[in-house]
C-alpha cells in the first residue's frame, strides 16, 4: 500500500455516509451532544435580539426622551450581553469536550486496530503515516464538533433569524442590502471548492513529511556513518517546500475571499446609507431602523464569512476522517477461530507442504515439511536469505502462509486465538527492541502480574543479575529509547528473560548471538541452555558453534530443507552443513 494511495480522498464536497460514520461516535455522549446544539439555538435566538432592543431603545427613550425606559432597556441589554456570553461560554466549552471525548475514543480504536496488524502491512506504510493518522489526523476530526457542524447549524439558523427580523422591520430596505449577497454565495462555493483540494494537499504534505522525519530520525546513524546529511537534507528541503507551498495555497485563498467579504458588506452598508438617509430624510423611515439594519448587516455578513471558515474546518475533518476510517477498514489484522484454548501446548510442531511468499509468488518457502517433537531443540541453519527467518515469522503467525499446513500439538495454526498464540510461542529476535523506560517495565511490558521477585529470580537464572544489579537504580534504570543505554548484548539478555518469565511452551530464537563479543555469546549461551530447557525451542544461527548441542540441525537452501540431523550425522553426510562448518573452523 502506497502512501499516495493510503492518502488518497473520495473528492466528494460533503460525504454523508462519512459523517454519520464520524457521528456515531457520538452515540455515548448523546445526551451531551443534544443539550449543546440547544445551546447553539439559543445562541442564534438571542442574538439578532439586541439590534431590535437597540433600536426600540433608541426610538422610544432617547429620540423621544423617557429616562426611565432608557434605564429599563439599558439593563435589559446588559442582561441580554451577560446570557449571551454565558451561553457562548458553554456552547465552546461543551463542544470540545464532546470533540476531544469522540477523538479520544476513535483515537483508543485505531491504536488497538494498529496493534493487530501483520507485519506485512508495516513492511508497506511508512510508520510516519500512521503516526499521522493516529495523531494529527484524529485530532483534526474533533473540531467537526468544537467549530464545525454545530457551529454551522448556529450560523444558519443565526442568519435565518436575522433575516427574518429585517423583512419584518422593513422589507424594501433587506432586499436592497441583501443585493450583494447572491455575489458572496458565489465568492463562497469558488472559495470551498478550492479551499477543499489545499487543505487535501496539506494533508497529504503532512503525512510524507512525518514519514520521512521518523525514518530519518530513527535512522540518523545510517545517515551520518555514510556522510549524506547534505543529500538527505535535500530531499528534506524539498518536501518541506511541498508542505509550506500546500500551506500557503489555502492562505492565498483566505488572502483572496475575506477582503471580497469585506467589499461586498461594506456595499450592503453603502446601499443601506443611500436608501436609509433618503427615506429619513422624506421622514418614513426611523433613526433606530437605520442603526439596527447596520447591526444586522454585521450579524449578517460575519457568518456568511464564518460560514466560509467552518466549512473549510469541515471539510478537514472530512478528509482526515476519511483517512482514519481507511486505517480502521483495512484489512491486515491476525484472523483465527479462537476454537481452541488449551491451558498449555505440549509444543509439538509440524510443517507440512508449506509454501510462503512476501510478494505475490516469489517464494520463499517452497514445499517445507519438517516435524519438531515436544521439548526438542532444533537448529535452522543456512545463508542468508535462504527462509530461516520466515519459518518463525509463520509459526508466530506475523505473516500468513499462503499453502500447506502449519500445526501445533495437531491442531491447524488459524484454529488459534492470535493472542493465545502470542503467548504460547515466545519469540527473541536478533534486533532487540526497548522501550524507553525502565529495565523492570521493559522485561515485564508493564504487566502488573509480574512481581519483581519474578524479575530477579528469572535474571539470576539468565546470568543478568548482577549486571542489572550494577546499574544506577538496578531495575528502575531507564534505558532510554531502543535501549541505547546499553550493550547489544544487555538487551539480547533483557529479552531472554522477557521470554522467560512468560513461560512461552515454544521458544524461537532468532540470530541470538550474531552481534556480539565472544564473551558475551558465552553468557548467552549460558542463558540459552537455561530458557531452553524443559520447551520445544527453535534456534536459528549462523554461527555453528552455538547449535552442535542440537537434537536436530535443519539446513535451509533458497527456502528448502536440504538436510536434517544431527551435528554429528550431517558431519558424516559430507554435504552442505560440512561445507558450512569447514568454513567457520578449518
Amino acid at each position: 500500500m502506497s502512501d499516495k494511495k493510503d492518502s488518497s480522498v473520495s473528492g466528494k464536497a460533503f460525504d454523508m455516509g462519512l459523517f454519520m460514520r464520524v457521528m456515531k461516535y457520538v452515540n455515548p455522549y448523546k445526551t451531551l451532544f443534544v443539550f449543546t446544539g440547544f445551546l447553539v439555538l439559543l445562541s442564534a435566538a438571542i442574538s439578532p435580539l439586541r439590534p431590535w432592543l437597540i433600536q426600540y431603545a433608541l426610538d422610544q427613550s432617547i429620540i423621544i426622551p423617557n429616562p426611565d425606559l432608557l434605564e429599563l432597556m439599558t439593563l435589559v441589554i446588559i442582561g441580554m450581553l451577560v446570557l449571551e456570553a454565558l451561553v457562548q461560554f458553554a456552547q465552546t466549552y461543551l463542544a470540545n469536550w464532546l470533540g476531544q471525548s469522540v477523538i479520544r475514543d476513535l483515537r483508543i480504536d485505531v491504536y488497538n486496530k494498529i496493534s493487530h496488524f501483520r507485519l506485512k502491512y508495516f513492511d508497506q506504510t511508512p510508520i510516519g503515516t500512521l503516526v499521522t493518522r493516529a495523531v494529527s489526523d484524529i485530532e483534526t476530526i474533533s473540531d467537526i464538533f468544537s467549530e464545525g457542524v454545530l457551529t454551522i447549524l448556529g450560523e444558519i439558523i443565526k442568519l435565518t433569524v436575522v433575516i427574518a427580523f429585517m423583512l419584518v422591520l422593513n422589507w424594501k430596505l433587506t432586499l436592497i442590502v441583501l443585493i450583494p449577497i447572491p455575489l458572496l454565495l458565489w465568492a463562497t462555493n469558488i472559495f470551498k471548492n478550492y479551499i477543499k483540494l489545499a487543505f487535501q494537499d496539506v494533508r497529504n504534505e503532512v503525512a510524507k513529511l512525518n514519514a520521512f522525519v521518523q525514518e530519518h530520525i530513527t535512522g540518523m546513524f545510517i545517515v551520518q556513518i555514510f556522510n549524506r546529511e547534505k543529500q538527505e537534507m535535500k530531499k528534506f528541503k524539498e518536501i518541506n517546500a511541498r508542505h509550506r507551498d500546500a500551506h500557503l495555497r489555502t492562505v492565498f485563498a483566505n488572502a483572496i475571499f475575506f477582503p471580497v467579504v469585506e467589499i461586498l458588506s461594506a456595499l450592503s452598508i453603502a446601499l443601506l446609507i443611500w436608501w436609509g438617509a433618503k427615506e429619513m430624510i422624506t421622514g418614513t423611515f426611523e433613526y433606530g431602523q437605520l442603526v439596527a439594519f447596520l447591526l444586522y448587516i454585521y450579524m449578517l455578513f460575519r457568518p456568511i464569512r464564518q460560514l466560509a471558515d467552518r466549512f473549510n474546518t469541515l471539510q478537514m475533518g472530512m478528509v482526515a476522517s476519511e483517512r482514519v476510517f481507511k486505517v480502521l477498514d483495512t484489512n491486515a489484522s491476525i484472523e483465527g477461530t479462537g476454537k481452541n484454548l488449551r491451558p498449555e501446548l505440549e509444543g509439538h510442531i509440524s510443517y507440512e507442504h508449506v509454501w510462503f511468499a512476501y510478494n505475490d509468488e516469489d517464494w520463499v518457502l517452497k514445499d517445507v515439511s519438517f516435524t519438531v517433537q515436544k521439548g526438542q531443540n532444533v537448529a535452522l541453519v543456512g545463508a542468508t536469505g535462504a527462509g530461516k527467518t520466515s519459518i518463525i515469522n509463520t509459526l508466530s503467525r506475523s505473516y500468513e502462509y499462503d499453502r500447506g499446513d502449519i500445526r501445533i500439538d495437531g491442531i491447524e495454526l488459524r484454529d488459534f486465538d492470535p493472542a493465545y498464540l502470542s503467548r504460547q510461542v515466545g519469540v527473541v529476535l536478533q534486533d532487540v527492541f526497548l522501550f524507553s523506560d525502565t529495565i523492570y517495565n521493559n522485561i515485564t511490558l508493564n504487566n502488573p502480574k509480574i512481581s519483581l521477585e519474578v524479575v530477579e529470580e528469572a535474571a539470576k537464572k539468565v546470568g543478568a543479575h548482577r549486571f542489572i544489579e550494577k546499574l544506577p537504580g538496578g531495575y528502575d534504570f531507564n534505558v532510554k529509547e531502543r535501549g541505547g543505554m546499553l550493550s547489544v548484548g544487555q538487551r539480547q539478555l533483557l529479552a531472554f528473560i522477557r521470554a522467560y518469565i512468560y513461560n512461552p511452551a515454544i521458544l524461537v530464537l532468532d540470530e541470538a548471538t550474531s552481534s556480539v563479543d565472544t564473551e558475551t555469546e558465552s553468557m548467552i549461551q549460558e542463558a540459552i541452555e537455561q530458557i531452553t530447557k524443559g520447551r520445544t525451542s527453535i534456534i536459528i544461527a549462523h554461527r555453528l558453534a552455538t547449535v552442535q548441542h542440537a537434537d536436530v540441525i535443519m539446513v535451509m537452501e533458497k527456502g528448502e530443507i536440504i538436510e536434517q540431523g544431527s551435528h554429528q550425522e550431517l558431519l558424516q553426510k559430507d554435504g552442505h552443513y560440512r561445507k558450512l562448518y569447514d568454513l567457520q573452523f578449518v
